[in-house]
């Protein structure tokens, strides 16, 4: 395939960035489309340009750092990571705009990189669970309900990407907070900082600047888990009894 490429250039974090036109020749469907930005930065290699920066790390949909806005889509066509994002997904000729996460809150480093310590502020102020479970009991000793455990499982799956918060208009991360504190709050071993945890991380979110949830619903129509919006309900269940109960 031939494509044409309109990617985002910025030098540094203090400088102003702006979308830059490249063409791309023989663009296997088969390549990933971090595979095609690898073939792109070694022909800008080749003719002595700077390489175009782009975060990633385990290229296997595990570990959230690859998130890029494709064509105004976070993650791309499908519903995937942007590592697990194919070329096949794409037409010859076709053109292809190539953006970083889409939030303020998301600063740009560089090119197509972003910092997203944001969330580890927001992970950090729910705290850490405080039950002494001594050596490693077995794995019947803590009876979970079958329907909790799963649901639990569920929200864990969440990667901390991003996506939910650059496709939400809003710029919420309602879905990521609420899918932390659902995988908690649905264990015994989450249950002793239940409700501290999510006060204490919805004020991190709210300080982070993030925005509020107005259930639009892109958020999980961008994860590439396929986060239920129901654990935004679960959170804001959560909160309401927090604060009834004065904390």
């Amino acid at each position: 395939m031939r494509l044409t490429l309109n990617i985002w250039r910025q030098p540094d974090a203090a400088s102003p960035g702006a979308l830059q036109k490249y063409e791309l020749d023989e663009v296997s469907e088969d390549m990933s489309f971090l595979e095609m930005l690898d073939v792109l930065n070694e022909n800008l290699n080749a003719q002595g340009e700077e390489p175009i920066a782009f975060d990633h790390d385990c290229r296997e949909g595990i570990c959230g750092t690859c998130g890029l806005m494709i064509n105004g889509e976070a993650h791309g066509p499908e519903v995937t990571t942007t590592c697990q994002l194919h070329m096949r997904s794409f037409k010859d000729g076709d053109e292809i705009t190539v953006e970083p996460w889409r939030s303020d809150v998301f600063p740009v480093l560089r090119d197509l990189l972003v910092d997203r310590s944001a969330f580890d502020r927001i992970i950090q102020a729910g705290g850490y669970v405080s039950v002494n479970t001594g050596a490693a009991p077995e794995a019947h000793a803590v009876p979970v309900e079958k329907k909790k455990a799963d649901r639990s499982f569920d929200a864990a799956t969440c990667i901390a990407c991003g996506a939910c918060v650059a496709a939400c208009p809003n710029g919420s991360a309602s879905l990521f907070m609420g899918a932390k504190l659902t995988h908690l709050g649905e264990l015994p071993q989450g249950q002793p900082e239940r409700y501290d945890r999510v006060v204490n991380m919805v004020a991190q979110h709210d300080h982070e600047g993030f925005g509020g949830c107005t259930n639009i619903g892109e958020c999980t129509a961008a994860c590439p888990k396929e986060i239920p919006l129901d654990v935004i309900s679960q959170l804001n269940k959560d909160l309401r009894t927090a604060l009834k109960q004065g904390r």
